[in-house]
């Protein structure tokens, strides 16, 4: 991830080196930027073409970094909707989609969070419900299960503390 261009520390910087391939007239290398982020080749096409002034939006750059990381983690099921989620708040506020794009800020590190979480809150599954699903019973047998994932509203929490944390900014 980002081998070739390293990681952008924010929209403008990401958009000061579209910039420069632009005037160097390096389209195929403005097109290997946007694939490395996650920005779409059409996108880069209008950019191109004059179409739009800047490359990417503080948006755009937010969900092509989130995608990614998502496909270099081969993101599945409930992870997959919790990186969506992040799309979501992203979209409300632009300063949290400008934290996205921040070095050192990974959906790696925002998921692994949630998973502690989650550990450390788990709760007991009712034995009735365990006897009722069949793998989890011939696995765990008669012992005590748990499960732990956080709420939507904890989740967001979380959202705020990983990507904002050691910002200025008002709670989600």
């Amino acid at each position: 991830m980002f081998e070739r261009f390293g990681e952008f520390d924010s929209t403008e910087e990401f958009n000061s080196a579209a910039e420069k391939l632009k005037t160097d007239r390096n389209a195929e290398e403005l097109k290997e930027l946007c694939k490395e982020n996650g920005i779409d080749i059409e996108d880069a096409e209008d950019y191109l073409d004059g179409a739009t002034g800047e490359l990417a939006t503080p948006l755009m750059a937010a969900v092509g970094k989130l995608k990614i990381e998502s496909q270099d983690l081969k993101l599945k099921g409930v992870l997959l909707d919790w990186k969506d989620e992040l799309i979501v708040i992203a979209a409300e506020r632009e300063e949290f989609a400008r934290a996205i794009r921040r070095k050192g800020k990974e959906l790696a590190g925002y998921i692994a969070l949630l998973a502690e979480n989650g550990y450390e809150n788990r709760a007991v599954v009712d034995k009735r419900i365990v006897d009722k699903a069949g793998k989890i019973k011939t696995i765990v047998g008669a012992h005590e299960f748990s499960i732990g994932i956080p709420d939507k509203r904890t989740r967001r929490q979380l959202a705020e503390k990983y990507y904002m944390e050691g910002k200025n900014n008002v709670g989600i």
